[in-house]
């Protein structure tokens, strides 16, 4: 396990937070991957935490799969837009199969990381979820 990984699974650890599924993986930089699933308006968003070798840090949650076709593209993508503008630690965007993600890459080194922060943009991302999630869904389903 690199160092970053050793210092956060110490740090969820220390304060009971059993919350992931930690799978080492095999490759270059020791990716370290942290599963779990952020809980929003009664769905089970699919959340991705990685901590390598490299000076990153990556969170990505799945917003929802397979959201964004043809006739709600431009709708959809301007409303993300607007998220974008308005939050600075993490960005939305749209993959090829329609998906619409959330990903923060938090800058550190093994000397520098701190838990703590990895934490708390988790849970600026979930409090932001939490606040906007209805909003986004209704522009992914208007007609």
């Amino acid at each position: 396990m690199n160092i970053k990984a050793e210092k956060f699974t110490k740090f969820l650890n220390d304060r009971n937070i059993n919350v992931f599924q930690i799978q080492e993986v095999e490759g270059d930089m020791n990716p370290v991957v942290y599963r779990s699933a952020m809980e929003v308006n009664g769905q089970n968003l699919p959340t991705m935490l990685v901590i390598d070798d490299s000076i990153y840090v990556m969170l990505q949650v799945r917003v929802g799969a397979g959201l964004v076709k043809d006739k709600n593209r431009a709708a959809v993508m301007a409303h993300l837009n607007s998220l974008n503008e308005n939050y600075k630690v993490f960005k939305y965007y749209a993959n090829d199969n329609g998906d619409i993600v959330i990903e923060s890459c938090i800058p550190t080194t093994d000397n520098e990381f701190m838990p703590e922060l990895v934490h708390a943009v988790i849970d600026v991302v979930l409090k932001h979820l939490q606040d906007e999630y209805a909003k986004l869904m209704k522009t992914v389903w208007a007609d």
